[in-house]
């Protein structure tokens, strides 16, 4: 939260000011360090995620694929259809 205000950041966490601004020179002086675990979990959903896409992804070329087959037999049908009207006119006639 780059350019936030110390006031505004401790009223949307719900603490008093004097909290935030304290633990931030902690954490600057080196007194409060970064967790790793909590890293990591992020990285456990992120992959959650990155698979859930690439599933999507296979999920949207497989009906892409069908959507392009039910085309194909549409326009075969359409046309099987007109060569079935066409000789039916030329019997007639």
């Amino acid at each position: 939260m780059d350019g936030a205000k110390v006031g505004e950041v401790a009223e949307s966490l719900d603490i008093h000011p004097y909290v935030l601004s304290r633990w931030r020179k902690e954490y600057r002086e080196g007194k409060i360090v970064i967790d790793k675990r909590k890293k990591l979990k992020g990285l456990e959903k992120q992959s959650e995620e990155h698979n859930q896409v690439k599933m999507l992804a296979r999920e949207i070329a497989r009906l892409k694929l069908e959507n392009d087959l039910l085309k194909k037999w549409q326009r075969y049908l359409a046309e099987e259809h007109q060569k079935n009207l066409d000789l039916s006119k030329d019997t007639k006639n």
